[in-house]
């Protein structure tokens, strides 16, 4: 099936069989690797992507399926300037083997987005389903207040 998605604000056209899930649509097809693989059935949320500003599991969405504009990890900040949270990560080093940072920082970006200053258990909360086995969630933590701060004072 031929589609164009709108993914970090650029046009792309694929040609991929409407059941390929997201993604192996952003990874393999359009060369975007900062979306991760870690489970493959939405239980870890190494893929974490953004569909109109909503997260979501990208390896449970089948192409088919994708509606609105998508933002993964290499759309969060600009060319020019790293997203809030992203600074925070590094900030807090919040970053071990940093397998699943990618997910956290995309799970974290929408839950900044619908509560801007988000107490512990929103935060606790919202993260629940994003899995880091290096277990770095009082940093995650940290670094998202930071971000929330960050944001607030420059808004």
């Amino acid at each position: 099936m031929a589609k164009d998605l709108m993914i970090n604000g650029a046009t792309h056209r694929v040609d991929l069989p409407g059941e390929v899930p997201l993604l192996w649509v952003l990874r393999d097809e359009i060369g975007l690797t900062g979306t991760k693989f870690g489970c493959g059935v939405s239980a870890c949320g190494a893929c974490t992507v953004h569909i109109d500003g909503e997260a979501v599991r990208s390896c449970q969405v089948a192409l088919e399926d994708v509606t609105g504009d998508i933002t993964t990890i290499e759309g969060l900040g600009t060319p020019d300037a790293m997203h809030a949270l992203q600074t925070a990560w590094v900030d807090h080093q919040v970053a071990q083997c940093g397998y699943c940072q990618s997910g956290q920082i995309m799970q974290a970006a929408a839950l900044l987005a619908q509560t801007p200053d988000p107490t512990d258990a929103d935060i606790d909360e919202a993260m629940q389903g994003n899995l880091c086995r290096c277990g770095t969630y009082p940093r995650i933590r940290a670094a998202i207040h930071t971000a929330a701060s960050t944001m607030k004072n420059a808004g």
